[in-house]
């Protein structure tokens, strides 16, 4: 698996380099851990923040999804451990603002795809490939100022974050939104059908062996359910201004 990412320079970045103004305040080489379950709202909120704030967005549930269209395309068994393995350590992923590229191809509504939703869990779990993932991720990360959502960021790939955050919202709101999203595509699916799958899905990301999805210790949870994207991305802004307030304060003190 290799990669590569957009980075920031003084030529592409209003401030210069991997440093960002807010209301005043540096933001220099700040990383912001998102995670959560399924349907969650982690990628729309991770993504509107990273505009926000003009920071690198980074989707690494959408590189397991990557691998699993790959995979199915390639009619590769999910149980096919050794073989998914390979195909992780022989994939081309390529992050460039914040959209993500296989092989050269874009494939952004492709991996959205119930078809993958069924299977990325399975691939998600293999520990090889969650290895590869992982070490990608860190590797994407390094130098940059960026907000990464998935599963085991705040405990895995980022674990001292500056800021983690776990969204969560109830099966039924986070069955609606994927259901919602599967129309937009034109996909004729149940929505119990998608209930099922996320309580599954569940099951799987939770009780995987590997990197779990599990909550940091340090993580702050934000319920998603009946709010729309604007007021968590709102919640979140507010608490990361709030913690880069405090670290400056502490640091003009001693």
């Amino acid at each position: 698996m290799y990669a590569t990412t957009e980075r920031l320079s003084k030529n592409n970045h209003p401030t210069g380099g991997l440093n960002t103004l807010m209301g005043g305040i540096l933001l220099n080489n700040i990383q912001i851990a998102i995670d959560g379950p399924a349907g969650a709202g982690k990628s729309t909120i991770a993504k509107k923040i990273a505009e926000s704030l003009d920071i690198t967005y980074i989707d690494t549930g959408a590189m397991y999804r990557a691998l699993t269209y790959k995979a199915i395309m390639n009619n590769i068994s999910m149980y096919n451990h050794e073989e998914i393995i390979q195909l992780a350590a022989n994939t081309d992923i390529n992050i460039n603002k914040g959209e993500l590229y296989v092989d050269a191809k874009y494939v952004k509504d492709e991996i959205r795809s119930q078809g993958v939703n069924d299977h990325v869990s399975y691939i998600a779990q293999i520990p090889g490939v969650r290895k590869i993932l992982v070490k990608l991720q860190k590797k994407i990360a390094l130098g940059n100022s960026v907000v990464m959502d998935g599963r085991d960021i705040g405990t895995f790939v980022l674990p001292d974050a500056d800021i983690k955050i776990f969204l969560t919202a109830s099966i039924e709101e986070r069955a609606y939104r994927r259901y919602s999203e599967l129309l937009k595509q034109g996909e004729n699916i149940d929505l119990k059908d998608i209930e099922k799958s996320i309580v599954e899905r569940d099951r799987i990301d939770t009780e995987r062996e590997y990197a779990p999805l599990v909550k940091a210790e340090d993580a702050i949870i934000i319920d998603t359910t009946g709010l729309n994207i604007d007021e968590v991305v709102e919640r979140i802004i507010n608490l990361i201004m709030k913690k880069i307030k405090k670290d400056s304060n502490t640091l003009l003190n001693n």
